[in-house]
């Protein structure tokens, strides 16, 4: 299943593939941090904020993987 959803995004533009890991990662990071910062003992709007920065990462390997192939 995971295959196929790469193989789906990597058939899309690259502005597009962008903005669709954009799309997905940063909510879930946003939410994950969120809901998951007070078991850490930290505020969940900062929690949120540490869930945004941890959801960027997948986007930046992403980034670099494509300027590695062209």
């Amino acid at each position: 299943m995971i295959r196929t959803y790469l193989n789906w995004l990597e058939s899309k533009p690259f502005e597009r593939q962008i903005l669709i890991l954009a799309l997905t990662l940063d909510p879930i990071g946003f939410a994950a941090g969120y809901l998951l910062a007070p078991s850490l003992g930290i505020e969940p709007l900062i929690g949120g904020v540490y869930g945004l920065v941890a959801a960027s990462l997948p986007l930046s390997f992403w980034v670099m993987r494509h300027a590695s192939d062209s």
